[in-house]
């Protein structure tokens, strides 16, 4: 049975990333082991860490001054680990989603959080461009990419302070200079991997400034002193997002991908915005490439389009339950075939309840 897979995390994955994966956790290189038995401490799965890592590293044009971590405890733990390792006194954050302001209410049991921009007043439905950086704070979070409401950055500042960015629901999707960020982390159940890992990025210059004792698992230093093995890692995600990685590199990189999800985002909004039983709500210039919400312009309708794409094998459409409507989540690895299916539906049940 085909299903149209449009969740938001964890979401869609490669095919032959699944395949692979599956067969790993029946047997690995066909060494009489599961994935899920060997070491972690294993040559095997040191091999594994290395190439991962180095493949984060040549898709994001990194240089040796990054490290590259994989955790757990999702982006969640990082609205704690960013303050905890960089917040001297204050930090400026944008406040432009329900996860950025997660971010934000963590940040302040550590010191001042200075807000420069916040679109919680029109319900996140635009990301401004004229806020200023104060040079005198110790960093800028932002989250580039608003899963709930469905907003994106399209452009970062120049900051000459650090640059923090949240990047869980967009990563390696969109080419950018990754070296304009001071750190970067995603939770890997959107574009990268299975749920239960985070990928840290971070410049090693920026980290040891703070005076204060750091609870190890806390402090970026010790994780990438012990390369990302301080504890036993999830080795599955690891090697779930080394295929991935794999399948992006095979597939020609970031910009091929970036082509793709813009060809889906571009189809989609364009149906929304010419069927006159839908409508998006979010500024024009700030609409997500991942994110796509909408919503019925006749509310009593809502039943019959639930009934309609679900009995066609779509899944994942429901909005976030804190704001309602629709969101068809069009990661890296849906394919165009899910989004053009999604788009007939819309129009089939225009013509019938127009």
């Amino acid at each position: 049975m085909k299903i149209y897979n449009f969740n938001a995390g964890p979401s869609v994955l490669p095919e032959t990333v699944i395949k692979k994966s599956a067969q790993a956790v029946i047997d690995y290189h066909q060494h009489g082991l599961s994935l899920l038995e060997i070491s972690h401490r294993s040559k095997d799965f040191l091999e594994i860490l290395e190439k991962t890592t180095n493949l984060v590293k040549r898709l994001m044009n990194l240089n040796d001054g990054y490290a590259v971590l994989f955790l757990q405890g999702g982006a969640t733990l990082q609205f704690t680990m960013v303050p905890y390792n960089l917040m001297k006194k204050e930090a400026a954050y944008l406040d432009t989603g329900i996860w950025a302001n997660k971010a934000i209410q963590e940040a302040r049991k550590f010191g001042k959080v200075r807000i420069i921009f916040s679109g919680i007043e029109k319900n996140y439905s635009y990301i401004s461009k004229n806020y200023h950086i104060p040079d005198h704070v110790d960093y800028f979070h932002c989250t580039s990419n608003n899963t709930i409401v469905g907003t994106q950055m399209k452009n970062f500042p120049i900051s000459s302070i650090p640059m923090i960015c949240d990047m869980s629901s967009d990563i390696f999707s969109r080419k950018l200079d990754f070296c304009q960020f001071g750190l970067i982390y995603a939770s890997a159940q959107k574009n990268i991997s299975s749920a239960g890992m985070t990928i840290v990025i971070v410049r090693k210059e920026i980290l040891g400034k703070i005076k204060k004792e750091i609870p190890s698992y806390l402090d970026y230093k010790i994780h990438i002193k012990n390369k990302s093995i301080l504890n036993t890692p999830n080795i599955f995600s690891i090697y779930t997002s080394m295929l991935t990685l794999e399948w992006i590199e095979k597939k020609g990189g970031i910009s091929i991908l970036e082509k793709e999800n813009q060809q889906k985002a571009k189809l989609l909004y364009e149906e929304i915005d010419r069927n006159n039983l839908f409508e998006n709500k979010i500024h024009k210039e700030d609409r997500s490439n991942m994110n796509v919400t909408f919503f019925l312009k006749k509310k009593h309708l809502e039943s019959k389009f639930n009934e309609t794409w679900e009995k066609e094998n779509i899944v994942g459409l429901d909005g976030h339950r804190s704001l309602g409507g629709y969101r068809a989540s069009i990661y890296n690895a849906l394919p165009l075939e899910s989004v053009q299916f999604l788009i007939s539906i819309m129009k089939e049940f225009e013509k019938k309840f127009s």
